[in-house]
Formats: structure tokens, sequence, C-alpha cells
């Protein structure tokens, strides 16, 4: 019932924005990136590929698919959006792009030919990637086999279907930035909050959403809906302390899966363990607990 009333919401505000010519207005967008300089490197860009989850989300991995040729569902209250192929595949991929389409893609949420990408692909974290961290996943992308298989198609019902949805959400809720970022360096502090508000986007599932799917961003971390559907929890500090976690043990079930009551974790979780933080450095893990129990998150 609630996810019919998020339909009826979200179809009448983008009938209704269409109508009066919103959609039509330029978008002050800054310059996409360019990164022709920036030289890739195939292993550092695999761990930013366990980094950003996309060998979790781009892997059906419950289907026996394929490395990053997509298929995995992701379920939301406005239809189930399947990942894309993003191997260097000519047909049903990626391998037509150039190092600047992806970026594009990343940190605009466009595609090389302008059309928008809806939020679930997680844009809006991505955009404060660094140049290198870019620059390094591509290169690994490119390194994987091609697959010529496309993806299911994203079962959504129209208007939201159509390329003015996700245009019209971002006009109203995304803001890509209009320079390059920092990975945080060495301060644990600060690379935490990267990874955790950047490539690793946390916020994407455990932090609560608006009627038209953007993000709370004054109840950051204060719990969501993950990827399958399920309840995320909230991971504030005072949250993470009131259910019995410390920085330790949060490290030890990012690596594990393991919780400290002994259970293990399950769902979209489990998944985002086994296909990416379980690869982490301990500096990594050390740096997003870090940040996560600091009383401020910035």
């Amino acid at each position: 019932m609630k996810s019919s009333k998020l339909l009826v919401l979200a179809s009448v505000v983008i009938a209704g924005l269409s109508v009066a010519g919103f959609v039509a207005l330029p978008l002050d967008k800054p310059v996409p990136r360019s990164l022709g300089s920036v030289e890739g490197d195939i292993q550092r860009g695999a761990y930013v590929a366990r980094l950003s989850a996309c060998i979790t989300c781009h892997t059906d991995t419950r289907n026996g698919g394929q490395v990053l040729a997509g298929g995995a569902p992701i379920k939301t209250p406005f239809g189930t959006f399947h990942a894309p192929n993003i191997t260097p595949d000519k047909e049903f991929g990626i391998g037509n792009w150039t190092l600047e389409d992806f970026a594009r893609a990343l940190t605009h949420g466009e595609s090389p030919g302008g059309r928008p990408y809806y939020p679930a692909f997680p844009y809006a974290f991505f955009e404060r990637m660094t140049d290198r961290d870019i620059a390094d996943l591509w290169a690994a992308v490119n390194s994987v086999p091609p697959v010529n298989k496309p993806a299911p198609p994203h079962d959504i019902a129209f208007p939201l279907s159509t390329d003015v949805a996700p245009a019209v959400w971002q006009r109203l809720f995304f803001a890509p930035p209009d320079e390059a970022r920092d990975g945080g360096g060495a301060n644990p502090m600060d690379r935490g909050a990267y990874l955790a508000g950047g490539p690793a986007h946390c916020g994407a599932c455990h932090t609560p959403r608006n009627l038209l799917g953007a993000r709370d961003t004054e109840r950051r971390f204060a719990g969501g809906t993950a990827s399958d559907g399920e309840k995320a929890p909230a991971i504030t500090a005072d949250a993470l302390r009131q259910a019995g976690w410390t920085k330790k043990n949060l490290i030890y079930a990012l690596r594990t899966g393991l919780m400290p009551d002994g259970d293990s974790f399950s769902g979209s979780m489990a998944r985002v363990v086994n296909g990416g933080t379980r690869f982490w450095t301990d500096g990594d893990l050390d740096a997003v607990a870090t940040y996560l129990f600091a009383e401020k998150q910035e």
C-alpha cells in the first residue's frame, strides 16, 4: 500500500513539473572532469571496486552471474532496478565508453549520450570520488572479460520508466561537484568520512529518504532501506553504542560478517561484506569505524 501511494505521488510530481516546463529548463551542471592525463592502475582499481561495491551490485551472484555482467536486482518503493552490464563488451557493456564517459556517469549521473541515470545508481555518493580512484577503477573494469549479454530491464511503471523521472529527480535533489575531491589521506577520520560518504556509500541504505527517494540529510545514518527492501539499521554513533557495538567488534563484523551476538549478517549486508568489506585494508576498516563512532559525523 505504501509503495502504491509513493508511485502515485511520484507520478503526479513528475507530470506536474513536466507540464510546467521544469525539466526543459537548462540545468547548470559543472563541466565533467577531464581525466585524460591520469594513468589508471588495475590492481589498485580492483581494490576500489571492493570499496565501492561495484562487484556486489553489478554481479548477480545469487543466479551464478559473471563478474560485472549486471543483473543483480535493487528493490525500491518505485520498482525493481537491475544493475547494468559494465564489462568491456561493446554491445551490452561499456566497451565503447571513454574514461571521461565513465567519470561523467560516476560524478554526474549521466550516460555518454546525456541520459540521466536513476538514483538507484549511487552517483550522489560517487561524485565525491577522487580522480585517482575513478581512473584506477576504470582500468580495473576494462581488465575483466567482456560478457556479451544484456542485464534484465528495470521493472518500473510509467511515467517513472521515462527519462523524465530521473531528470526531475536530479534537478530537485542532485548537484554534481565543480572540482575534484580529496581521498582523506592518512588521517583516519578524514579517510573514514571520504569512504562512508563517497565510494562505500553507507548512507545509500542507512539514511532515511523522503517520498521521492531523496536522502534526508538532516537524519544522516538514522536508518533506511537496503537494496533488497529490508530495513537498514541506524549507524549513528549513539545508535551503534546502544545496540552493543564497539569500534573493535564493528571492524571484526565488517571483516568476517559476524555480529557481536554471534549471529551473522544476512541479505544486503552479507553481500556487502562478501563482495566488499572483507577485502578492505585494516587501515580503511579502522577509518570507517573511527568515523562512525565519532561524536559528530561531518
